[in-house]
């Protein structure tokens, strides 16, 4: 099972998921520009996530991607004025820097083998058994490490982004029909040529660029499903959760904390693999159920809803008429 979810799922939902953020930004920035000011509430819209991934990084979970992701959508937010081209190899340019900058532009410091080994020990000690204030003092004495790791992330993270805005601007998403042979090539290029990549296990850029080649793959095969009526009708119970990604992120933490750290059921470096993948699955369909029931009854979900009342400044209509 720990190989299964090393070749076929670590990363990839990072890598996935940055694509769609970047999708995201471009229709966002696109439907705002008719109001002539998509950069200023566009970068309201990121402040908010900043402060809410801030608040999730500092008390719930260290391993936070919502202050990363607000980082680089500002850094993402000129570069949305380019021409496809140019967005396209601006792209390209954030790939070169993830995947070689550090061997031949610049340097992260990270810790030697040894250290790393003593981190983990401590680790696995003071997050199965600590209370609340320990852990997050440890967690927070952590953020050195952490820190170094989103730098080596974040050009790929912006690649991504501008990447998911330039496929939005290709008309990829709208006009998915008119792509159908493209679509289905990279989904059968990308999975196939990724998990091999993967599973070769193979050093240096070969292995940096294998999680974004898969997940890739998979977008692509998703979106080629959703072409067909049948798959459609399967695939539509995860939009529920998909429109309620930032909620469900932010509850799967919570969860999670309390299943592994100390102040809950201590479970950190006990759990079997298996068992936290089966545990995994069980949150993602209560998940499926709960999203379903909330967004029958309401616009948005809870975070959802508060990230766009803070973004305008007003309390937004929430309850859906009728319900």
């Amino acid at each position: 099972m720990e190989r299964f979810v090393e070749v076929a799922l670590e990363s990839k939902a990072f890598c996935l998921f940055s694509l769609l953020f970047g999708i995201g930004l471009a229709i966002q920035f696109d439907r705002l520009a008719a109001s002539g000011r998509p950069f200023y509430w566009l970068a309201r819209r990121l402040g908010v996530l900043l402060t809410l991934g801030l608040v999730h990084l500092l008390l719930i979970w260290n391993g936070d991607i919502l202050t990363e992701y607000s980082i680089a959508g500002m850094l993402v937010l000129p570069l949305l004025l380019l021409r496809q081209a140019r967005l396209l190899a601006a792209a390209a340019v954030f790939f070169f820097l993830y995947v070689l900058g550090t061997a031949m532009i610049y340097s992260l410091p990270w810790p030697d083998p040894i250290a790393l080994r003593t981190h983990v020990a401590v680790a696995n000690q003071v997050y199965s058994t600590g209370s609340f204030a320990e852990i997050r003092r440890f967690s927070w004495d952590e953020l050195r490490l952490i820190a170094v790791l989103h730098a080596w992330i974040l050009p790929r993270t912006i690649a991504l982004f501008l990447f998911g805005a330039f496929l939005w601007r290709a008309g990829l998403f709208r006009r998915a029909h008119e792509f159908m042979d493209e679509i289905a090539l990279a989904a059968a290029v990308g999975i196939v040529a990724g998990a091999a990549m993967t599973a070769a296990g193979v050093g240096g850029w070969w292995a940096l660029l294998a999680p974004v080649v898969l997940a890739l793959g998979y977008g692509a095969a998703v979106l080629a499903l959703a072409q067909w009526p049948m798959a459609r009708k399967r695939l539509a119970p995860f939009a529920f959760v998909g429109r309620m990604a930032f909620s469900n992120y932010l509850m799967q933490s919570a969860v999670f904390a309390f299943v592994f750290f100390g102040y809950g059921l201590g479970q950190f470096g006990h759990m079997s693999p298996t068992m936290a993948f089966a545990l995994g699955i069980v949150v993602y369909a209560a998940q499926m159920r709960i999203s379903k029931w909330w967004l029958e009854r309401y616009r948005f979900g809870p975070v959802e809803w508060l990230w766009r009342t803070l973004m305008y400044g007003g309390t937004q209509p929430m309850v859906i008429e009728g319900k």
